[in-house]
């Protein structure tokens, strides 16, 4: 039966291994020609997890080794993971490609999917972490992990084929530590920070489109931002994407229940906390403040300081669940820290899952001709065989308005530097005009009412379904539930690269007496921005859209839209959207009429331009 989710996160094709019946005595040459120039054995890993390791779990994985692999010729390892709601069948791609390319390959299914026991704890550092944890214990070398049976009865060999290191990343010299790297999208992204943070034996890590701070991905709030995207005021909850991710991990709890029944109770495959976190945040529209810190406690924006080893972000240009922000947020903080760092903005995400020609295929991963994997595989070369390979430049991303065939190299631009690019200003001006200079700017007002009860009253299309649920929609909000400022024709093209802001004052009389109650009693507001062609409707950039929960709305406030890369072509106009709902998030409790008065450079929006 097919699988109540929009996608499987990182939808990963699974490899099917052929072999031809051979007839003929004569044909037993190309046999062994034709076999794989590796091996692939499951296995069932019994780990201990949680604060006092004392919750055991059983965790299965797929092993793929060279065939050249020996304790005389040693290779360095991979450790990968599924995303949310997948399984270790996921990686087989990975693993036939890295394993032709004299890697060991460790593809598992993590805590709560694909077969392997106990509950979903949200990539948290003491379950994940420590379960992958023991699994590099084993390529390591270690004894009494490996089974090859799921009730750990049969003991599998020790490992004594991958290369191992003398001293772990915190100076120290750490039994059983092997020269292992790990790689994995969305929630498998995640993971790899988790066990990075627990453990200095790791070398590096490529993590795929995942988060900086869990409480943002599911209930943003993209104005008072403290650090990254952590604001210090809750958000609006994310609907559409919150039904998904918890029917997603029930429906993989009720498959394995058989094997283990416990992780059912008392909430279904999750964490105790999850599922009270989201009966709050759908009722009330925002994260209570203790769902919020155990969010964050799974988030690696609460252990950063721990991530020290070389570490390349792929972050996707359309993705409304972990948008470009949170791998902004991640990149700037391991950066600031001293962490070696590199970026990568590809062109598909959670919103759309299908690669450009060229782009990475985890199914069928190819480096000679595909950008990314071609990156990764760089990247692993340099710091797990010490080859003297480039890594690539600092930043990369990809545009979708330029032509090529084969290999999408061409359509990434690149850069040594991030951000790119400069502000320009564009001020809010009477007419609903959006204008460059100062002097044109007129007095005006315009007026809108948000719904009562957080009800949408604008219809944009599914943001979890996004390409899957029929392409970008043309988005259509009531007349009266918004405010919008547009700019003349363009007289030339106008690319953009990097996160929009805008700044603004509005009055909200109920709302200035309500928000002594905080956040149930706060304005909520949806900042948007479109691209409006000739004569046609405007359509939200890759569906994105900015909550904002306003503390304050006596005070002005500036909010960091989600990043995008776009070419706005000569003649399209610029349109911005300030509206009272959302289809997608559960807007403010109380009903407000919200006027923008423009007349002054404070009202205004803000485009990184790239020329």
């Amino acid at each position: 039966m097919p699988r109540l989710s929009p996608r499987r996160i990182v939808p990963l094709a699974a490899l099917a291994l052929t072999a031809a019946a051979l007839g003929a005595t004569g044909l037993a040459q190309n046999a062994v020609a034709d076999a794989p120039p590796y091996t692939v054995q499951t296995l069932h890993f019994k780990v201990n997890v949680g604060p006092t390791g004392s919750k055991a779990c059983d965790v299965i994985g797929d092993l793929y080794l060279p065939s050249g692999a020996s304790s005389a010729n040693r290779v360095p390892a991979i450790l990968t993971s599924n995303g949310f709601g997948g399984s270790k069948d996921d990686q087989a791609g990975i693993g036939k490609a890295f394993s032709e390319r004299g890697y060991a390959v460790l593809s598992y299914s993590g805590l709560g999917f694909g077969g392997s026991t106990c509950q979903v704890t949200l990539d948290d550092p003491d379950y994940d972490g420590l379960a992958g944890k023991q699994l590099v214990s084993y390529l390591g070398g270690a004894s009494g992990i490996a089974y090859t049976d799921a009730a750990h009865k049969t003991p599998a060999p020790v490992l004594d084929v991958i290369k191992q290191d003398p001293v772990a990343h915190n100076g120290q010299v750490i039994a059983n530590d092997p020269r292992v790297g790990m790689i994995g999208g969305s929630y498998g992204g995640q993971n790899q920070f988790a066990i990075a943070s627990v453990d200095p034996r790791v070398d590096t890590i490529v993590p795929i489109i995942t988060w900086n701070d869990l409480s943002y991905s599911l209930a943003p709030n993209n104005t008072d931002q403290t650090t990254g995207v952590t604001s210090s005021n809750s958000g609006a909850t994310k609907l559409t994407w919150g039904l998904f991710f918890s029917a997603d991990g029930i429906l993989d709890g009720l498959e394995n229940a058989q094997a283990d029944p416990g992780r059912l109770f008392p909430c279904p495959n999750f964490a105790t906390f999850v599922c009270p976190a989201l009966v709050n945040a759908g009722a009330l529209g925002y994260m209570d403040a203790a769902s919020a810190t155990a969010l964050r406690h799974a988030s690696v924006a609460s252990y950063m300081s721990r991530i020290t080893i070389p570490t390349l972000l792929m972050q996707g240009e359309t993705d409304t669940l972990f948008n470009l922000n949170e791998g902004i947020a991640n990149y700037q903080a391991l950066k600031a820290q001293g962490t070696p760092v590199k970026m990568i903005w590809q062109s598909w995400g959670h919103s759309d899952s299908t690669p450009a020609p060229g782009e990475i295929s985890l199914g069928n991963p190819d480096p000679a001709t595909q950008y990314e994997t071609g990156r990764v595989a760089d990247w692993f070369d340099h710091y797990l065989k010490d080859s003297s390979v480039g890594t690539g430049p600092e930043f990369a991303y990809f545009r979708n308005w330029v032509d090529y065939s084969g290999i999408a190299t061409p359509a990434y631009a690149t850069s040594d530097t991030f951000p790119v690019g400069a502000a320009k200003s564009y001020f809010l001006s009477a007419g609903k005009s959006l204008v460059t200079s100062p002097a044109a700017i007129a007095k005006g007002s315009q007026t809108l009412v948000t719904p009562p009860a957080g009800a949408p009253e604008e219809y944009a299309g599914l943001d979890a379904l996004g390409a899957a649920g029929g392409g970008n929609h043309a988005e259509v909000d009531w007349a009266g539930t918004y405010a919008d400022y547009l700019t003349p024709a363009l007289t030339s093209t106008l690319d953009v690269v990097g996160s929009p802001k805008v700044t603004l004052q509005v009055s909200a009389p109920i709302a200035a007496k309500s928000q002594a109650l905080k956040e149930s009693g706060q304005l909520v507001l949806f900042v948007r921005i479109q691209d409006v062609p000739p004569g046609g409707k405007g359509r939200d950039i890759n569906y994105l859209t900015a909550p904002v929960r306003i503390a304050d709305v006596t005070k002005p406030f500036t909010v960091t839209l989600p990043a995008f890369v776009h070419r706005f072509p000569a003649g399209d106009r610029i349109r911005l959207i300030v509206s009272g709902s959302s289809l997608n998030y559960r807007g403010g409790l109380l009903s407000n009429p919200v006027t923008i008065t423009t007349g002054s450079t404070s009202q205004v929006l803000t485009l990184p331009i790239v020329d």
